[in-house]
């Protein structure tokens, strides 16, 4: 289910976001992000974003382990486009990315969640449909038979032929089993060429692990 009303500007997105801190789980403008909420504090998370904008922002933790772990300064906005409740307490969502923000300042709230201020002003370009960006889409799809083959994947090539450019980056960008640190490169990326050129960078490194120091790609 896509968004009724996708916004135009980032004059209609709200200064305050939820924060759902999720190591390695990365959502990028445009692109789907499934999630199974089952924590309490993040289900009357979604309960008032539901009653609200319907948005969250996903932020990756700088650090796991502690009760309130640092926080990178860039994440994405999510509205939630499906919402399904369990029947055994959870909730099954989708959230689709609107656009990146920066994280000016976090808040001091009673909810038990995190909230934070936030501006997407340096991001209002992930608002925008067009991909002007030329990047080396053979390129990455070689990097992504590699990758294939080396994690023994099968993948229908005859839909990637099909895909877009930047839907194509945005779900390998997503979707590949990548660190916290690769995420966030990805996540920060200054455009879809240089997305698509950290994509590659980070697959031909992971195969090289698997495959060891004798079968780098060249």
């Amino acid at each position: 289910m896509g968004m009724n009303h996708p916004p135009e500007t980032t004059a209609s997105l709200p200064s305050v976001l939820p924060i759902f801190p999720l190591e390695s789980a990365l959502l990028l403008p445009r692109g789907e992000l499934p999630l199974n909420i089952f924590e309490p504090r993040y289900i009357a998370m979604v309960d008032d974003a539901l009653r609200t904008s319907r948005m969250i922002g996903m932020v990756q933790p700088r650090s796991e382990g502690t009760a309130v772990p640092a926080l990178h300064k860039v994440g994405c906005a999510g509205k939630i486009t499906q919402f399904v409740e369990t029947g055994d307490g959870r909730y099954m969502l989708c959230l689709t990315g609107l656009a990146r923000f920066r994280i000016v300042d976090e808040l001091s709230v009673v909810t038990p969640y995190r909230q934070c201020k936030v501006t997407f002003d340096e991001y209002a370009a992930d608002l925008s449909t067009s991909a002007s960006d030329i990047m080396d889409r053979a390129s990455v799809i070689s990097t992504l038979r590699s990758f294939a083959e080396a994690n023994r994947l099968k993948i229908d090539w005859k839909s990637i032929d099909q895909t877009p450019d930047d839907a194509l980056v945005t779900a390998l960008s997503m979707m590949c089993p990548f660190g916290p640190n690769e995420k966030q490169a990805l996540l920060e990326a200054t455009s879809l060429k240089n997305r698509a050129e950290v994509l590659v960078a980070i697959t031909e490194v992971e195969i090289a692990k698997r495959n060891g120091p004798a079968n780098r790609i060249q």
